[in-house]
């Protein structure tokens, strides 16, 4: 296993152990001595081609996270929304297939959310923390301050992701 740094400092790129053979592949998702991170909550999402999840954020109770797609192909991307980061209110995405020999470790302070490339997608999450529906935020996916370059202009969206505030107001 491998950290590959990004654009965004503490944004990692998490290149995994794939054993492949006749039967299909084993592959190694994390590591506590890789990252010495503590995962407690592990959660799975199933969408549709077009769905758009996120871009959410736990103010109070943040988590940090590491995504990994099990089936299908995702949009990922995330928003630094670290108050003293250098990189505060960028964006990073990157695409992620079941057949991709990584996952994304995103730190605590961003907003992460995805969009599902392929007739269906499931994702799983790694989180250091629990879902704190109190304190969760949603940034609308698409702010013009965030110049995010989504494949789709109409994505299907939840009631609360097309609520999201703008950047601006955060």
């Amino acid at each position: 296993m491998k950290l590959l740094k990004t654009s965004i400092k503490g944004l990692l790129i998490v290149k995994t152990d794939i054993y492949k053979d006749n039967r299909g592949f084993f592959k190694e998702v994390e590591k506590f001595k890789t990252l010495k991170k503590k995962f407690i909550f592990d959660c799975l999402s199933f969408s549709k081609k077009n769905t758009l999840r996120g871009l959410h954020l736990q103010k109070k109770k943040s988590q940090a996270k590491i995504i990994t797609v099990t089936q299908g192909k995702i949009l990922d991307v995330v928003v630094d929304l670290r108050k003293k980061s250098k990189t505060y209110g960028k964006h990073f995405s990157i695409e992620i297939s079941e057949k991709s020999d990584f996952s994304l470790f995103i730190p605590q302070g961003f907003a992460h959310g995805f969009m599902c490339l392929s007739k269906t997608c499931i994702v799983y999450y790694k989180c250091t923390n629990y879902r704190d529906q109190k304190s969760e935020i949603t940034l609308k996916w698409n702010d013009k301050d965030l110049k995010i370059k989504w494949p789709i202009k109409n994505p299907i969206l939840s009631k609360k992701d097309s609520l999201g505030m703008a950047l601006s107001d955060y």
